[in-house]
């Protein structure tokens, strides 16, 4: 008989776990609250407008395409996509414009030019993210931070003696602000710490391995938009015998002597022999998981930051604007302060636009585009959100008014606003916390739940919420699901759990 598992929730991780149990041979059933695939990576339409819903930068794209190859397929077949030329256009308050452009040279000479940064600065940091990738990414990516073997291996030996190169113990913006000499490029590159939803004036200098993702291994775009990404898994899931229950919320994860043996739905109990738990993390405990053991220290960890999104139809075309555009703030430590300090939100945001349009022009009518505008805010606190979608709505629309020399409100003709309140809601991130637990210290990433429980046989983590991280990348590596070998691990398991990711 075949074996069973159960995967609650369709995020892209819940997603890939399915296909990757599937073909070792599980019956795999995907248990999904929402009517849709796909949790924060999904779309909205308003009138003529598509958008997508979550996530608009896709990096490593190989990581999909594997989950085509696991399955015997070509993934140029089902999913198309193509290098960006330039990855994302800045605009300061003072009117320089500068361009992010993919090819290394094209970029020095862009920052030499606009910014009068040297060359060789630019050089040495896109150098130094290389190298973090390199050193990190086998080790404390690829590899779980929660077994001996990992700490043991040949690899963390060769670390343990550069330890000091990896900058954990100076912030981000310490080692930005001494390598570079305009602010100006300490301020892009900062940027980078809202990968993961932390404050590049906390989190450590590590994550300076961040850039190289775009810069070194490139960003794409996926033929459809961002979406596509979800649909294709979706269907890929389907093909390999995946079955999906929409509308269904999981009630109860049943454990019984130490083991998981199933889920509680408004439709009964579900047998399963592996449960793969794609919730938050702290949701699942607080609901699925409320009278087993609690891992008190995890759950409290500070959460990352959330978002604020106006989806707004235009009925205009920007030529100066890209598919990615970045209006920077006056005062990007002021900003920080307000989202991780005082859990408010700064007069003078940093305001990210997507524009899918310009890449799929059928996203918009002719001569519009479709705005996906988005301010970093702090998670959900109890902060009267009603106020601050107002006071946000009319900042955002001065600042890129004034950039843009036209009054944007005017053509507005298609609006939806995403608040943290509805992102918990939707997706079950606690507090709308987009990442999970904040990056903001060095011992972050050793603060993240395990792939696995270390208490309940046969229950497995995927997601933003547990280790790697948040965002795309992470998530797709986290869903390398556990598989048993002969040896075992202690006398309680059946099989050693290999919890490895493979790629970031």
């Amino acid at each position: 008989m075949a074996k069973t598992a159960i995967v609650i929730g369709s995020g892209i991780a819940g997603i890939a776990a399915a296909i990757r149990l599937a073909k070792r041979g599980y019956t795999v059933s995907v248990f999904e609250a929402n009517n849709y695939p796909g949790g924060k990576l999904s779309e909205i339409r308003l009138g003529a407008y598509r958008f997508d819903a979550g996530p608009s930068l896709f990096t490593l794209p190989a990581l999909v395409d594997e989950l085509f190859e696991l399955c015997g397929m070509n993934p140029a077949d089902s999913f198309v996509y193509e290098q960006l030329d330039e990855t994302c256009r800045y605009f300061f308050p003072d009117g320089i414009k500068l361009t992010a452009w993919a090819d290394r040279e094209k970029l020095k000479q862009e920052f030499l030019e606009k910014l009068n940064e040297p060359k060789e600065n630019v050089e040495a940091a896109l150098n130094q993210s290389q190298w973090l990738y390199s050193q990190l990414a086998p080790l404390f990516i690829e590899k779980s931070l929660h077994k001996p073997g990992t700490w043991l291996s040949t690899k963390a030996f060769a670390a343990y003696s550069r330890l000091h190169k990896f900058d954990f113990n100076r912030t981000m913006h310490e080692a930005n602000s001494k390598r570079f000499e305009n602010e100006k490029t300490t301020q892009l590159f900062n940027r980078y710490a809202t990968y993961n939803g932390s404050d590049p004036y906390q989190t450590p200098a590590t994550l300076n391995i961040i850039p190289h993702l775009e810069f070194g291994i490139g960003a794409y775009f996926p033929k459809g938009g961002m979406h596509s990404i979800t649909q294709t898994l979706y269907e890929l899931a389907e093909k390999v015998g995946v079955r999906f229950y929409f509308n269904t919320t999981v009630q109860k994860i049943v454990v019984h002597n130490g083991t998981a043996k199933g889920i509680d739905t408004h439709m009964g109990f579900h047998k399963a022999d592996r449960i793969v738990c794609n919730m938050d993390m702290v949701a699942a405990y607080r609901t699925l998981l409320k009278d087993q053991h609690q891992p008190k220290k995890l759950l409290n960890q500070p959460k990352s930051s959330s978002a604020l999104i106006f989806y707004w139809g235009i009925k205009k075309s920007f030529p100066q604007l890209g598919l990615h555009n970045i209006f920077f703030t006056s005062d990007y430590k002021r900003e920080f302060e307000h989202i991780f300090d005082k859990g408010s939100l700064f007069k003078d945001p940093t305001v990210y636009v997507n524009i899918t349009s310009v890449m799929n022009p059928s996203d918009a009518p002719s001569g519009c585009q479709n705005w996906f505008t988005m301010i970093n805010v702090p998670n959900n606190q109890g902060q009267d959100w009603d106020y601050l979608i107002q006071y946000a709505r009319k900042a955002i629309i001065n600042k890129l008014s004034e950039n843009l020399g036209t009054n944007i409100e005017s053509f507005i003709e298609e609006e939806s606003v995403l608040d943290p309140r509805l992102i918990e809601l939707k997706t079950s991130s606690v507090a709308g916390a987009l990442y999970g637990n904040s990056s903001n210290n060095k011992f972050a990433a050793f603060l993240r739940h395990p792939n696995f429980s270390s208490k309940i046989r046969h229950l497995y983590f995927c997601g933003g919420s547990v280790h790697p991280g948040g965002g795309i990348p992470l998530c797709l590596s986290s869903a390398k699901t556990p598989k048993c070998v002969k040896k075992r691990t202690d006398a309680k398991s059946k099989c050693l759990i290999d919890t490895s990711v493979f790629y970031m």
